[in-house]
């Protein structure tokens, strides 16, 4: 008795016009697409792992996984004799109803995935965006929330994050800072430059490279006026600023150059200056 694989293959299951190779090839498209899903949500588990919380790196794993497995079993329904084409219409129709109604989540939605991706935030920053500063406390799936600096946290929906003009103040690793100070005309002023400079490059916290620049910048009304910049560590800006300001307030004043108090001078006519003096002799 000969064995003929192409007549078992071509034998009905018992359900419609269905074969053993109708249901072989199901199974297999099937096993494939369990598979691709499986390792895709494995790597993008990994790849989101220091971007995400882990509630929104599992949502957005099994999101992955699930989607991949639809797309195999809609290739694979085919080899069932299963008609797609009344399917296709009712979910084309329930699509637009469902994306009319929910323009803005998917588009949160996206954004979200586009910021995961590109990556211009992460937790921890400090940045500005849609006229909001602070310091980024959560990156989720629909939104981002930042901590501002008096304490008050603010919702963002991700599509104005991914949309608006990001100022991160953090992702560099140094910025720089600048002061206007102010010195008397009678004060040395290449004294108080050599005094603002070593105060600088003994504050610990202060950079060395890029290097710090002090310098006349204009002479004003009632001072030299003498700008520097400033280079510091990104996240301790805030406390070197404020700290280097007030040491370098206290050096000059303890070398004897102050910081000149508003003044004018005022002149006087020469006929009124004589009538005010005869009024004063009468006196």
């Amino acid at each position: 008795m000969s064995f003929n694989a192409t007549e078992v293959f071509e034998i009905p299951i018992g359900i419609g016009n269905i074969t053993v190779e109708n249901l072989l090839y199901f199974t297999v498209i099937i096993i494939i697409g369990l598979t691709v899903a499986k390792v895709v949500s494995t790597n993008v588990r990994r790849a989101l792992s220091d971007r995400l919380p882990k509630n929104e790196r599992e949502l957005l794993t099994k999101l992955v996984y699930y989607l991949i497995l639809v797309w195999a079993i809609v290739i694979a329904l085919p080899q069932l004799k299963f008609d797609l084409s009344g399917l296709l219409v009712a979910g084309g129709i329930a699509g637009l109803v469902i994306g009319f109604a929910s323009q803005s989540v998917v588009s949160n939605l996206v954004s979200g995935l586009f910021l995961m991706f590109e990556h211009p935030i992460k937790i921890g920053d400090n940045i500005n965006v849609a006229d909001v500063s602070g310091s980024v406390e959560d990156i989720r799936v629909l939104s981002t929330v930042v901590k501002m600096y008096d304490g008050i946290y603010v919702r963002i929906p991700n599509e104005t994050v991914f949309t608006s003009n990001i100022t991160n103040y953090v992702h560099n690793a140094a910025r720089r800072f600048e002061y206007q100070i102010g010195i008397r005309y009678q004060d040395d002023a290449n004294e108080a430059i050599r005094i603002t400079k070593d105060v600088i490059e003994t504050h610990p916290f202060a950079l060395k490279s890029p290097a710090p620049s002090v310098f006349v910048d204009n002479l004003g009304d009632n001072s030299v006026n003498r700008t520097a910049y400033i280079w510091a560590p990104a996240r301790n800006w805030w406390d070197v600023r404020t700290d280097l300001l007030w040491r370098i307030k206290q050096e000059l004043e303890a070398n004897g150059i102050e910081i000149p108090f508003p003044q004018r001078t005022v002149w006087f006519a020469d006929g009124l200056e004589v009538k005010n003096r005869a009024a004063e002799k009468k006196e």
